[in-house]
């Protein structure tokens, strides 16, 4: 029986692709966009979130070279439970669309919170992002509404890449259809507990 040399073993050759891939994984998360703070208060029988969203750096790079983007935030209440999964209760939905026009060194930023919309122009990147991604306080809903409980806020955040015809979305159902999604939940916290 004949045996070959010289050439690499199918395991080694493996294991060195699967410590390639893992290395890729995990130097990508390092630089990935963040939320930092989901904090929730309890005022006058509110439920308020302050939140904001940390961007990567390749989403400050294509708001530099002109590209558009929109956020949508997804701010939503949960019950927990021990035995059954989380309970949805109710949420906020905003939108944010930001425009760059690099030539005339001109941002637009559009907040768009259910009927309401309001745009500001900016002169700087840094003070328009400052704007757009920080949510200072949202109400999400009064206490009294709510079953006694524990329960969360968790804040998710989209980023799509852009809108693609609904029959080609169909053919192409590999290409993804956000360029990001993060989520973070805040911690848990008490209502009307006897």
């Amino acid at each position: 029986m004949k045996r070959l040399t010289g050439h690499c073993s199918t395991g080694a050759l493996g294991k060195a692709l699967l410590l390639f891939i893992c290395l890729l994984l995990f130097t990508i998360d390092g630089f990935a966009t963040e939320i930092p703070i989901v904090d929730v208060k309890i005022n006058n029988n509110d439920i308020h979130v302050r939140t904001s969203v940390k961007p990567d750096a390749k989403f400050i790079e294509d708001m530099n070279n002109g590209l558009s983007k929109e956020l949508t935030f997804y701010i939503d209440l949960f019950r927990t439970w021990s035995i059954w999964p989380d309970e949805f209760v109710t949420g906020k939905k905003l939108i944010k669309i930001l425009k760059s026009n690099p030539i005339k060194r001109e941002y637009v930023a559009i907040n768009i919170d259910g009927n309401m919309h309001i745009e500001k122009r900016f002169k700087n990147l840094e003070s328009m992002l400052e704007w757009i991604m920080n949510i200072t306080d949202i109400k999400i809903t009064n206490i009294k509404e709510l079953e006694p409980g524990d329960y969360f806020v968790r804040v998710t955040v989209d980023s799509r890449i852009r809108k693609l015809p609904p029959v080609i979305g169909y053919f192409l159902f590999f290409v993804p259809e956000k360029e990001f999604s993060v989520s973070k939940d805040s911690q848990k916290f008490e209502i009307n507990k006897r």
